[in-house]
Protein backbone atom coordinates (compact mmCIF):
# COMPACT_ATOMS: atom_id res chain seq x y z
CA UNK A 1 0.00 0.00 0.00
CA UNK A 2 1.30 3.63 -0.96
CA UNK A 3 1.75 6.17 1.62
CA UNK A 4 0.53 9.12 0.70
CA UNK A 5 1.94 12.28 2.87
CA UNK A 6 -0.04 14.76 3.91
CA UNK A 7 0.80 18.27 1.56
CA UNK A 8 -0.06 15.96 -1.71
CA UNK A 9 -3.22 17.49 -2.55
CA UNK A 10 -1.93 21.00 -2.19
CA UNK A 11 1.03 20.98 -3.62
CA UNK A 12 -0.23 18.83 -6.78
CA UNK A 13 -2.77 22.29 -6.68
CA UNK A 14 -0.15 23.97 -6.57
CA UNK A 15 2.00 22.32 -9.20
CA UNK A 16 -1.27 22.31 -11.86
CA UNK A 17 -1.57 26.12 -11.20
CA UNK A 18 2.37 26.44 -11.95
CA UNK A 19 1.86 24.47 -15.42
CA UNK A 20 -0.80 27.20 -16.09
CA UNK A 21 1.35 30.23 -15.91
CA UNK A 22 4.07 28.08 -17.67
CA UNK A 23 2.31 28.34 -20.71
CA UNK A 24 3.20 31.95 -21.41
CA UNK A 25 5.53 32.36 -23.88
CA UNK A 26 7.86 35.95 -24.08
CA UNK A 27 8.30 37.56 -27.32
CA UNK A 28 11.33 38.53 -29.06
CA UNK A 29 12.43 42.12 -28.80
CA UNK A 30 14.46 44.69 -27.94
CA UNK A 31 13.76 46.01 -24.78
CA UNK A 32 15.04 48.97 -22.21
CA UNK A 33 16.32 45.61 -20.53
CA UNK A 34 18.05 43.82 -23.13
CA UNK A 35 17.05 42.06 -25.87
CA UNK A 36 15.67 38.50 -25.54
CA UNK A 37 16.07 36.11 -28.56
CA UNK A 38 14.35 32.30 -29.00
CA UNK A 39 16.72 29.48 -29.92
CA UNK A 40 15.19 25.56 -30.95
CA UNK A 41 18.58 23.17 -29.50
CA UNK A 42 18.14 19.70 -30.25
CA UNK A 43 19.06 17.90 -27.38
CA UNK A 44 20.62 14.63 -27.54
CA UNK A 45 20.71 13.82 -24.52
CA UNK A 46 17.11 14.59 -23.78
CA UNK A 47 15.83 13.26 -27.09
CA UNK A 48 13.69 16.38 -28.27
CA UNK A 49 13.69 19.80 -29.15
CA UNK A 50 14.54 22.36 -26.35
CA UNK A 51 13.78 25.99 -26.56
CA UNK A 52 15.81 28.39 -25.12
CA UNK A 53 14.96 32.42 -24.30
CA UNK A 54 17.81 34.23 -24.21
CA UNK A 55 18.31 37.98 -23.00
CA UNK A 56 21.35 39.62 -24.06
CA UNK A 57 22.40 43.10 -22.36
CA UNK A 58 21.47 46.85 -23.84
CA UNK A 59 24.19 47.74 -26.39
CA UNK A 60 25.53 43.64 -26.74
CA UNK A 61 25.17 44.12 -30.25
CA UNK A 62 27.63 47.23 -30.74
CA UNK A 63 30.10 46.46 -27.83
CA UNK A 64 33.00 43.93 -27.30
CA UNK A 65 32.09 43.10 -23.96
CA UNK A 66 31.69 40.03 -22.33
CA UNK A 67 29.38 39.16 -19.71
CA UNK A 68 28.65 36.41 -16.75
CA UNK A 69 25.69 34.16 -17.42
CA UNK A 70 23.01 33.31 -15.08
CA UNK A 71 20.48 29.94 -16.40
CA UNK A 72 17.43 29.72 -15.36
CA UNK A 73 14.46 26.86 -15.28
CA UNK A 74 10.75 28.35 -16.21
CA UNK A 75 12.70 30.46 -18.55
CA UNK A 76 9.34 32.14 -19.74
CA UNK A 77 7.76 32.38 -16.84
CA UNK A 78 10.83 34.80 -15.57
CA UNK A 79 12.38 36.18 -18.03
CA UNK A 80 10.77 39.35 -18.39
CA UNK A 81 10.86 39.92 -14.41
CA UNK A 82 14.56 39.14 -14.25
CA UNK A 83 15.43 40.92 -17.18
CA UNK A 84 13.83 44.35 -15.55
CA UNK A 85 15.42 43.12 -12.47
CA UNK A 86 19.03 43.13 -13.57
CA UNK A 87 19.04 46.51 -15.63
CA UNK A 88 17.52 47.61 -12.71
CA UNK A 89 20.25 46.92 -10.24
CA UNK A 90 22.90 47.03 -13.20
CA UNK A 91 22.03 50.96 -13.72
CA UNK A 92 22.75 51.28 -9.93
CA UNK A 93 25.88 50.08 -10.19
CA UNK A 94 25.12 46.78 -7.79
CA UNK A 95 25.82 43.88 -10.38
CA UNK A 96 27.26 43.43 -13.80
CA UNK A 97 25.31 43.14 -16.36
CA UNK A 98 24.33 39.53 -17.11
CA UNK A 99 23.00 37.37 -20.02
CA UNK A 100 20.44 35.35 -18.91
CA UNK A 101 19.31 32.10 -20.38
CA UNK A 102 16.07 30.40 -19.45
CA UNK A 103 15.06 27.32 -20.58
CA UNK A 104 11.62 26.10 -20.95
CA UNK A 105 9.93 23.26 -20.04
CA UNK A 106 8.44 20.12 -22.23
CA UNK A 107 7.80 18.02 -18.75
CA UNK A 108 8.62 19.78 -15.57
CA UNK A 109 8.34 17.28 -13.02
CA UNK A 110 10.82 15.09 -14.96
CA UNK A 111 13.60 17.42 -15.53
CA UNK A 112 13.61 18.93 -12.33
CA UNK A 113 13.37 16.06 -9.81
CA UNK A 114 15.75 14.29 -8.75
CA UNK A 115 14.37 10.98 -8.32
CA UNK A 116 10.83 9.58 -9.02
CA UNK A 117 8.11 9.82 -6.44
CA UNK A 118 6.03 6.79 -5.00
CA UNK A 119 3.16 8.94 -4.93
CA UNK A 120 1.19 8.23 -7.97
CA UNK A 121 -0.28 11.42 -8.45
CA UNK A 122 3.24 12.96 -9.18
CA UNK A 123 4.47 10.46 -12.29
CA UNK A 124 7.04 11.06 -14.79
CA UNK A 125 9.95 12.42 -12.06
CA UNK A 126 13.26 11.42 -11.41
CA UNK A 127 15.41 13.10 -14.48
CA UNK A 128 16.98 16.04 -13.19
CA UNK A 129 20.49 14.05 -13.52
CA UNK A 130 19.61 14.07 -17.45
CA UNK A 131 18.28 17.41 -17.42
CA UNK A 132 21.80 18.90 -15.76
CA UNK A 133 23.62 16.39 -18.40
CA UNK A 134 21.76 18.74 -20.90
CA UNK A 135 23.11 21.90 -19.03
CA UNK A 136 26.68 20.71 -19.20
CA UNK A 137 27.54 18.88 -22.19
CA UNK A 138 25.12 20.88 -24.76
CA UNK A 139 23.27 24.30 -23.35
CA UNK A 140 26.53 25.62 -22.15
CA UNK A 141 28.91 24.73 -24.61
CA UNK A 142 26.86 26.16 -26.93
CA UNK A 143 26.10 29.18 -25.27
CA UNK A 144 29.41 29.88 -24.26
CA UNK A 145 30.50 29.26 -28.30
CA UNK A 146 28.11 31.75 -29.96
CA UNK A 147 27.92 34.47 -27.10
CA UNK A 148 30.87 36.47 -25.42
CA UNK A 149 30.96 35.23 -21.89
CA UNK A 150 32.91 35.17 -18.48
CA UNK A 151 33.75 32.36 -16.85
CA UNK A 152 30.75 32.54 -14.32
CA UNK A 153 27.55 31.24 -14.27
CA UNK A 154 24.47 31.25 -11.72
CA UNK A 155 21.69 28.65 -11.55
CA UNK A 156 18.23 30.39 -10.31
CA UNK A 157 15.14 27.86 -9.94
CA UNK A 158 11.68 27.98 -8.18
CA UNK A 159 9.46 25.70 -6.57
CA UNK A 160 10.56 22.20 -8.33
CA UNK A 161 13.38 24.59 -10.14
CA UNK A 162 14.71 25.06 -6.81
CA UNK A 163 14.61 21.99 -6.24
CA UNK A 164 16.95 21.63 -9.23
CA UNK A 165 19.13 24.01 -7.94
CA UNK A 166 20.18 22.16 -4.62
CA UNK A 167 20.42 19.41 -6.63
CA UNK A 168 22.82 20.42 -9.02
CA UNK A 169 24.67 22.35 -6.19
CA UNK A 170 25.27 18.92 -4.37
CA UNK A 171 26.13 16.72 -7.07
CA UNK A 172 28.21 18.98 -9.99
CA UNK A 173 29.10 21.51 -7.49
CA UNK A 174 31.73 23.24 -9.77
CA UNK A 175 29.41 23.42 -13.21
CA UNK A 176 27.75 27.00 -11.57
CA UNK A 177 29.55 29.55 -8.94
CA UNK A 178 26.50 30.48 -7.53
CA UNK A 179 23.28 29.66 -6.92
CA UNK A 180 19.71 31.27 -5.67
CA UNK A 181 16.91 28.85 -4.68
CA UNK A 182 13.29 30.15 -4.63
CA UNK A 183 11.27 28.36 -2.18
CA UNK A 184 12.80 24.83 -3.32
CA UNK A 185 10.35 21.69 -2.94
CA UNK A 186 12.72 19.62 -0.54
CA UNK A 187 10.32 17.69 0.93
CA UNK A 188 9.97 15.83 -2.48
CA UNK A 189 10.09 12.09 -2.24
CA UNK A 190 10.44 12.00 1.90
CA UNK A 191 13.30 15.23 1.28
CA UNK A 192 15.63 12.69 -0.51
CA UNK A 193 17.52 15.49 -1.77
CA UNK A 194 17.65 17.09 1.57
CA UNK A 195 18.93 13.96 2.93
CA UNK A 196 22.13 14.06 0.77
CA UNK A 197 22.19 18.07 1.00
CA UNK A 198 22.81 17.35 4.89
CA UNK A 199 25.69 14.75 3.83
CA UNK A 200 27.41 17.11 1.34
CA UNK A 201 27.14 20.17 3.81
CA UNK A 202 28.56 17.90 6.44
CA UNK A 203 31.72 16.44 4.28
CA UNK A 204 32.20 18.92 1.89
CA UNK A 205 35.73 20.94 2.55
CA UNK A 206 35.85 23.37 0.02
CA UNK A 207 33.75 25.11 -2.35
CA UNK A 208 33.93 28.65 -4.01
CA UNK A 209 30.19 29.32 -4.49
CA UNK A 210 27.47 31.41 -3.20
CA UNK A 211 24.03 30.03 -2.22
CA UNK A 212 20.76 32.10 -1.91
CA UNK A 213 17.91 30.17 -0.86
CA UNK A 214 14.32 31.89 0.17
CA UNK A 215 10.71 30.72 0.94
CA UNK A 216 7.32 32.71 0.96
CA UNK A 217 4.66 32.55 3.49
CA UNK A 218 3.82 29.07 2.62
CA UNK A 219 0.41 27.13 2.79
CA UNK A 220 2.53 24.24 2.70
CA UNK A 221 4.69 22.93 5.74
CA UNK A 222 6.22 20.54 3.19
CA UNK A 223 8.15 23.53 1.96
CA UNK A 224 8.30 25.51 5.29
CA UNK A 225 9.53 22.73 7.33
CA UNK A 226 12.27 21.53 5.01
CA UNK A 227 13.81 25.01 4.55
CA UNK A 228 13.88 25.46 8.02
CA UNK A 229 15.96 22.11 8.56
CA UNK A 230 17.95 23.25 5.70
CA UNK A 231 18.68 26.43 6.77
CA UNK A 232 19.85 25.08 10.26
CA UNK A 233 22.07 22.37 7.97
CA UNK A 234 23.79 25.76 6.34
CA UNK A 235 24.01 27.49 9.71
CA UNK A 236 26.74 24.53 10.72
CA UNK A 237 28.50 23.88 7.80
CA UNK A 238 32.34 24.86 7.25
CA UNK A 239 33.16 24.67 3.52
CA UNK A 240 35.73 26.73 2.52
CA UNK A 241 34.67 29.41 0.25
CA UNK A 242 30.98 29.17 0.79
CA UNK A 243 28.96 31.63 1.50
CA UNK A 244 25.34 31.45 2.11
CA UNK A 245 21.92 33.10 2.94
CA UNK A 246 18.61 31.43 3.87
CA UNK A 247 15.84 34.14 3.74
CA UNK A 248 12.07 33.69 4.68
CA UNK A 249 9.73 36.19 3.39
CA UNK A 250 6.61 36.46 5.02
CA UNK A 251 4.77 39.01 2.86
CA UNK A 252 5.39 36.79 -0.40
CA UNK A 253 3.58 34.10 -1.49
CA UNK A 254 4.81 30.85 -3.62
CA UNK A 255 4.42 32.24 -6.57
CA UNK A 256 5.36 36.03 -5.80
CA UNK A 257 8.60 35.54 -3.79
CA UNK A 258 9.89 35.29 -7.11
CA UNK A 259 10.69 38.45 -7.96
CA UNK A 260 12.06 39.47 -4.64
CA UNK A 261 14.06 36.75 -4.38
CA UNK A 262 15.67 37.08 -7.68
CA UNK A 263 16.45 40.66 -6.47
CA UNK A 264 18.05 40.00 -3.13
CA UNK A 265 19.72 36.55 -4.60
CA UNK A 266 21.76 38.96 -7.44
CA UNK A 267 23.04 41.33 -4.23
CA UNK A 268 24.16 38.46 -2.53
CA UNK A 269 25.92 37.04 -4.92
CA UNK A 270 27.66 40.30 -5.76
CA UNK A 271 28.01 41.45 -2.17
CA UNK A 272 30.28 44.20 -2.21
CA UNK A 273 30.22 44.64 -5.79
CA UNK A 274 29.80 48.67 -5.32
CA UNK A 275 33.07 50.80 -4.40
CA UNK A 276 32.46 52.46 -1.27
CA UNK A 277 32.14 55.67 -1.08
CA UNK A 278 31.69 58.64 1.33
CA UNK A 279 27.90 59.17 2.84
CA UNK A 280 28.18 63.19 2.60
CA UNK A 281 29.72 63.90 -0.73
CA UNK A 282 29.21 60.65 -2.30
CA UNK A 283 33.05 60.85 -4.04
CA UNK A 284 34.35 57.31 -3.98
CA UNK A 285 36.54 56.57 -1.42
CA UNK A 286 40.53 56.78 -2.41
CA UNK A 287 39.66 58.50 -5.92
CA UNK A 288 40.63 56.25 -9.38
CA UNK A 289 43.38 54.34 -7.26
CA UNK A 290 41.28 53.32 -5.04
CA UNK A 291 38.97 52.16 -7.52
CA UNK A 292 41.86 50.12 -9.26
CA UNK A 293 42.27 48.45 -6.02
CA UNK A 294 38.58 47.24 -5.23
CA UNK A 295 37.85 45.76 -9.10
CA UNK A 296 40.68 43.68 -8.46
CA UNK A 297 39.62 42.25 -5.48
CA UNK A 298 36.63 41.85 -7.42
CA UNK A 299 38.56 40.09 -10.14
CA UNK A 300 40.34 37.99 -7.68
CA UNK A 301 36.90 36.71 -5.97
CA UNK A 302 35.15 36.05 -9.20
CA UNK A 303 37.78 34.62 -11.29
CA UNK A 304 38.48 36.63 -13.76
CA UNK A 305 39.77 40.49 -14.98
CA UNK A 306 36.70 42.78 -14.11
CA UNK A 307 38.00 46.42 -15.50
CA UNK A 308 36.32 49.76 -13.99
CA UNK A 309 33.51 49.98 -16.04
CA UNK A 310 33.78 53.19 -18.28
CA UNK A 311 30.32 54.89 -16.85
CA UNK A 312 31.50 54.63 -13.45
CA UNK A 313 34.65 56.50 -14.05
CA UNK A 314 32.55 58.85 -16.03
CA UNK A 315 30.37 59.61 -13.13
CA UNK A 316 33.15 60.17 -10.99
CA UNK A 317 34.31 62.97 -12.85
CA UNK A 318 31.74 64.42 -13.24
CA UNK A 319 31.40 64.03 -9.39
CA UNK A 320 34.54 66.26 -9.39
CA UNK A 321 32.89 68.87 -11.38
CA UNK A 322 29.50 69.71 -9.58
CA UNK A 323 32.19 69.63 -6.34
CA UNK A 324 33.94 72.49 -8.49
CA UNK A 325 37.47 70.54 -8.63
CA UNK A 326 37.67 70.85 -12.52
CA UNK A 327 41.32 69.66 -12.49
CA UNK A 328 40.74 66.53 -10.42
CA UNK A 329 37.62 66.01 -13.48
CA UNK A 330 39.90 66.27 -16.29
CA UNK A 331 42.30 64.02 -14.56
CA UNK A 332 40.05 61.46 -14.18
CA UNK A 333 38.10 62.24 -17.31
CA UNK A 334 41.51 61.80 -19.27
CA UNK A 335 42.07 58.20 -17.70
CA UNK A 336 39.03 57.17 -19.02
CA UNK A 337 39.79 58.21 -22.55
CA UNK A 338 43.13 56.08 -22.26
CA UNK A 339 40.75 52.85 -21.12
CA UNK A 340 37.93 53.26 -23.30
CA UNK A 341 39.55 55.21 -26.47
CA UNK A 342 37.12 53.37 -29.22
CA UNK A 343 34.41 55.39 -26.63
CA UNK A 344 32.39 58.50 -28.45
CA UNK A 345 30.99 59.48 -24.66
CA UNK A 346 34.84 59.25 -22.86
CA UNK A 347 35.44 61.89 -25.35
CA UNK A 348 32.44 64.08 -25.11
CA UNK A 349 32.82 63.83 -21.10
CA UNK A 350 36.04 65.29 -21.31
CA UNK A 351 35.53 68.20 -24.02
CA UNK A 352 32.59 69.11 -21.75
CA UNK A 353 35.73 69.76 -18.79
CA UNK A 354 37.40 71.76 -20.94
CA UNK A 355 34.09 73.59 -22.15
CA UNK A 356 33.08 75.02 -18.75
CA UNK A 357 36.93 76.57 -17.86
CA UNK A 358 36.43 77.87 -21.52
CA UNK A 359 39.30 76.27 -22.89
CA UNK A 360 37.50 75.98 -26.43
CA UNK A 361 40.43 75.44 -28.44
CA UNK A 362 41.20 71.93 -26.20
CA UNK A 363 37.46 71.18 -25.84
CA UNK A 364 36.07 71.66 -30.16
CA UNK A 365 38.86 68.50 -30.95
CA UNK A 366 37.20 66.20 -28.43
CA UNK A 367 33.73 66.91 -29.75
CA UNK A 368 34.45 66.01 -33.13
CA UNK A 369 35.90 62.55 -31.92
CA UNK A 370 33.41 61.96 -30.27
CA UNK A 371 31.03 63.36 -33.16
CA UNK A 372 33.20 60.97 -35.62
CA UNK A 373 33.27 57.89 -33.01
CA UNK A 374 29.26 58.18 -32.26
CA UNK A 375 28.64 57.87 -36.31
CA UNK A 376 31.14 55.46 -37.19
CA UNK A 377 29.58 52.79 -33.61
CA UNK A 378 25.73 53.56 -34.60
CA UNK A 379 25.81 55.43 -30.97
CA UNK A 380 22.45 56.38 -29.87
CA UNK A 381 23.61 59.70 -28.47
CA UNK A 382 25.22 60.55 -31.81
CA UNK A 383 23.10 63.15 -32.23
CA UNK A 384 24.06 64.84 -29.25
CA UNK A 385 27.78 64.68 -30.07
CA UNK A 386 27.29 65.88 -33.32
CA UNK A 387 24.86 69.12 -31.49
CA UNK A 388 27.65 69.78 -29.34
CA UNK A 389 30.64 70.10 -31.30
CA UNK A 390 28.23 72.46 -34.22
CA UNK A 391 27.74 74.52 -30.97
CA UNK A 392 31.48 74.69 -29.49
CA UNK A 393 32.90 75.01 -33.31
CA UNK A 394 30.70 78.12 -34.00
CA UNK A 395 31.09 79.63 -30.50
CA UNK A 396 34.94 79.29 -31.16
CA UNK A 397 34.80 80.50 -34.61
CA UNK A 398 32.83 83.96 -33.10
CA UNK A 399 35.69 84.02 -30.58
CA UNK A 400 38.60 83.84 -32.90
CA UNK A 401 36.78 86.74 -34.86
CA UNK A 402 36.67 88.81 -31.99
CA UNK A 403 40.39 88.31 -31.25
Amino acid sequence: MTTHSPWGTTLLRLVCCLAVLLTISSVALAQPSGTVTRLVLKSDVLGEERTVLIRTPVGYETNKLSYPVLYMTDGDAHMDHTSSTIAFLTRNGRIPDLIVVGVTNTDRTRDLTPVKSTDKRFPGGGGADNFLKFFETELIPHIEKEYRVQPYRILAGHSLGGLFVIHSMITKPGLFNSYIAVSPSLAWEKGEALKRAADFLRTQKEMKATLYVSVGNEELTALTDPFETFRALLSKTHIKGFEWQAERMADEDHGSVVMRSHYMGLRKVYQGWQPPSDLKSGAVIGGLKGVDAHYKKLSEKFGYSIPVPEDFINQMGYQFIFDDKPEEAIAVFKANVERYPTSANVYDSLAEAYERQGRLDLAEPLFDKARTLGQQNNDPNAAIYKANYERVHAKLKETTKKQ
